[in-house]
């Protein structure tokens, strides 16, 4: 799609302004009153001293797998820059001058900019224990420290010049040290290669790539070079999304995913709009935009599965921004009524500064902007195996599929359910990431495993990860009145399960109640897992759940009742200090679940 497109490519390239530059005041100024005063206040309550990055923390990743003690200071760091850059921008002071020269000059000064986790030059290597400043890793973070210095660089770039031309130079040399050559000059597997799997890793680093490029002044031939490169990345990350635009990786990371690919190709038809600006009408990329309507259930709730957490956000600039570009309605009342009932529209932990400052520009619009939130129809998923149905009061995700899925969870014809608006039963997310997220020892982690989603286990013996264990004989049938979708689990299980046939069969009754119907054979019993953020009531044949309602059980034996300390930080984003594991034992080869 995109390598097609590089013929058209002009002798030079357009202008890239990636935002209002601090010297227009009248820009500045026009901000909505309220959004100004929470850019200047955000500025104002930053930490007096900026955080530390010691060698130690560093060191933490390789010597016992901890993330979280460089990762907190290194993206404190990023976000109080941020923070300082808005508030001078709607400030025009000069107030915050200093401090954004000591923050940009202290993240220039950093050993590297790639995170201890992702120090490594071949996929699924072992990371090296320290960064190589003589050959720099271009990971997720580096890349967006590279696009951060040079938007400051830009948006500041007289403010600075006035003080000493040194500190923009030295802003340039890093970000073309460490982004632009090793981008150029070394082949990360991110950039993709053959038939290798990509995931938001491509889009999300070949976006940042792209606006350190086109907003410092490199020249057209390095440009170009980029240009090229990044269209064959992009191409690499496209064949792995069929054409109904799912994002098997789940809703947190369509924002990494599909949004970043939007502002690659926002800046590829800003510079080469002959060129780039008709993928813009592509079905494919208008797919793509309008996944997230229809995960969302919520507030900043929605369907979640992978490594995603059922608060996954409110929608935004960038959602906004993506529907008006593939001229989606759907897609941008959505992110105007969600933008408008966000207590921070702001986004103060962004740590990317373009989102930031796209959601600046685009505030006076997203306020401007009057309809009523939309209604999201039913849709199938077929590339990820994914149904979603509505009625006035549920909301229900079945997933088939597999579980070689990216950021996959054995999670194989599970379902979700909301009432009213409210979790009902639940996909739990995921904890914290360690060293042991992403290793061979993933599937040792609880969340990831298929008994503590809605999932059958067989003595004991859980779903199977990889490609080859997938729901088969997958039916699909979308009405006015209902909504239906069966599979055949089985080839989800190991031999060990010694699982014959597990045919589910899950319907929602528009006006009346969900009925999820199990028909088993095989050799060992089978018990049923159901996943819950309220304590229930149960009886023989009855899970009661106070404030939302009843589950009558037929075919099962007495339920028993599990409680699961919830103590993980971001885990407890999502869920209540307990959830609630259901086992229901079935009495025989089908068992009836009706949900009302």
């Amino acid at each position: 799609m995109f390598r097609e497109r590089l013929d058209a490519l002009p002798e030079r390239f357009e202008q890239f302004t990636p935002a209002w530059l601090y010297a227009d005041r009248a820009a500045w100024s026009s901000l909505p009153g309220d959004y100004a005063a929470r850019l200047l206040v955000t500025a104002e309550r930053c930490p007096d001293q900026w955080p530390a990055l010691e060698a130690s923390q560093y060191l933490a990743f390789s010597r016992n797998g901890d993330r979280i003690g460089y990762e907190t200071p290194y993206m404190q760091r990023r976000r109080m820059l941020n923070a300082l850059a808005l508030g001078e921008c709607v400030a025009g002071d000069g107030r915050h001058l200093d401090r954004i020269i000591d923050g940009a000059l202290l993240i220039a000064e950093e050993g590297g900019w790639q995170l201890p986790a992702h120090n490594v030059y071949i996929r699924d290597a072992q990371v090296l224990p320290l960064p190589d400043p003589r050959r720099p890793v271009v990971d997720l973070f580096a890349a967006e420290t590279g696009a951060q210095l040079a938007l400051l660089a830009t948006l500041f770039e007289d403010a600075l010049n006035a003080e000493t031309p040194m500190i923009v130079a030295r802003l340039d040399d890093e970000i073309s040290r460490r982004i632009i050559r090793p981008y150029l000059e070394e082949h990360f597997w991110w950039m993709g290669r053959g038939d290798e799997p990509m995931n938001n890793w491509t889009a999300w680093c070949t976006q940042n790539v792209l606006l350190a490029a086109f907003s410092r002044p490199f020249n057209d031939e390095t440009r170009r070079r980029v240009v090229e490169k990044a269209a064959a990345s992009l191409d690499f990350f496209l064949k792995d999304y069929g054409d109904d635009g799912a994002c098997e990786e789940g809703v947190l990371y369509y924002r990494h995913a599909g949004l970043c690919l939007f502002n690659a190709l926002n800046i590829l038809a800003t510079v080469a709009p002959d060129a780039f600006a008709p993928l813009f009408r592509a079905e494919k990329i208008r797919n793509m935009a309008e996944f997230i309507a229809y995960m969302h259930v919520s507030d900043d709730r929605y369907f979640n599965f992978a490594d995603s957490s059922a608060r996954a956000g409110f929608c935004g600039a960038r959602e906004y921004l993506f529907g008006k570009a593939v001229g989606s309605r759907l897609l941008t009342d959505l992110a105007a009524a969600d933008w408008k009932a966000s207590p921070e529209p702001d986004a103060p932990e962004e740590i990317n500064l373009f989102y930031r400052l796209q959601g600046a520009m685009t505030a006076a619009e997203l306020t401007a902007h009057d309809a009523p939130r939309p209604a999201v129809g039913d849709r199938y998923f077929p590339s990820i195996g994914l149904m979603v149905a509505r009625d006035d009061r549920f909301a229900l995700a079945v997933k088939a599929g597999d579980n070689g899925d990216s950021h996959n969870h054995n999670d194989t014809g599970s379902f979700t359910i909301y009432k009213d608006g409210k979790p009902y039963i639940i996909d739990v997310g995921v904890e914290n990431y360690t060293a042991k997220t992403f290793s061979p020892r993933r599937y040792e982690i609880w969340t990831m495993q298929s008994a503590f989603h809605n999932l059958p286990s067989f003595g004991g013996v859980m779903q199977k990860d990889g490609e080859a264990f997938a729901a088969g004989d997958v039916a699909v049938a979308l009405g006015d009145d209902t909504a239906e979708i069966s599979m055949e689990l089985a080839g989800a299980y190991p031999d060990p399960a010694g699982v014959e046939s597990y045919r589910r069969t899950v319907r929602l009754t528009k006006g009346d109640g969900i009925e999820i119907t199990d028909m088993f054979q095989g050799t060992r019993p089978a018990t049923l897992s159901l996943m819950l953020a309220e304590k229930p009531a149960v009886t023989e044949d009855r899970i009661s759940i106070p404030g939302r309602g009843d589950i009558a059980i037929d075919g099962g034996l007495m339920p028993q009742i599990e409680t699961i300390a919830i103590t993980d930080s971001r885990l407890r984003a999502a869920w209540p200090d307990t959830l609630y594991r259901i086992l229901i034992p079935l009495s025989g080869s089908t068992l009836r679940l009706t949900i009302n």
